[in-house]
């Protein structure tokens, strides 16, 4: 077997394993049975900002759900508060809220990317490590178990677990010493620029930008890319 540059390689999760396809009809149809109609068309811009506009208020070297006072629920609740004080309707009741927490940690809200299970098979069949790297709260591991994919990791490391989210190095650490694999044999594979491929450069360690959205590739990519040069990896 060749020897390859990379041992180890560490995945986002929404955006690059999976997605919620159904996200604004979910939102839509809660809110509705709680007494708050909207437009499941209106909603799709407002939550995109509503999250750029509480994820600029998280500092670097915390994490947002651990930071609040009510933890992941209280967040995701200041969440749906945002949005619908955008909307220009009445905010959630907490019953709301609570069944929107749970309806996202539920397998059914989520769906996997095609190719994502193959891939990580093939990764796995040639002796490369694999862990999850995200910022997310403690209904990943669960969500992972239930659709299927969480025993293809050796870890699963999540920012409300660590403290800190990404682009910090400390969450992209704790990973690597999971696996006891170096930076400099570790590549990281996310969505977003600064969270996932800036933050994991900044450790040392080898990055690929999927960018599922404007169609830039899919987690295909993997395979061609373990066979490059490290000097050909990781560019903005």
């Amino acid at each position: 077997m060749q020897v390859r540059p990379i041992r180890a390689v560490t995945l986002d999760v929404n955006g690059t394993l999976i997605h919620p396809p159904r996200l604004f009809d979910i939102y839509t149809e809660v809110l509705a049975r709680h007494g708050i109609e909207v437009n499941p068309k209106e909603l799709e811009p407002v939550v995109r900002l509503v999250w750029e506009e509480l994820e600029c208020s998280v500092r670097f070297g915390e994490d947002r759900f651990a930071a609040h006072p009510e933890g992941a629920r209280g967040w995701w609740g200041r969440f749906a508060d945002r949005v619908c004080e955008h909307l220009g309707v009445d905010r959630p009741s907490r019953f709301a809220k609570a069944e929107l927490f749970d309806r996202f940690a539920r397998a059914e809200a989520w769906e996997i990317y095609p190719e994502v299970t193959e891939v990580l098979d093939q990764l796995a069949a040639e002796g490369i490590r694999l862990a999850v790297v995200s910022n997310w709260d403690e209904r990943l591991p669960e969500l992972l178990e239930d659709l299927g994919l969480a025993a293809g990791f050796e870890a699963i490391v999540y920012s409300a677990a660590v403290g800190a989210e990404k682009p910090h190095p400390a969450i992209f650490q704790r990973a690597l010493d999971l696996l006891g694999e170096p930076p400099s044999q570790a590549l990281h594979v996310g969505d977003r620029r600064r969270q996932d491929l800036e933050g994991a450069l900044a450790l040392g360690m080898q990055a690929l930008h999927l960018d599922r959205h404007a169609g830039q590739g899919d987690l295909q990519d993997l395979t061609g890319l373990l066979d490059l040069e490290l000097s050909q990896l990781g560019r903005i």
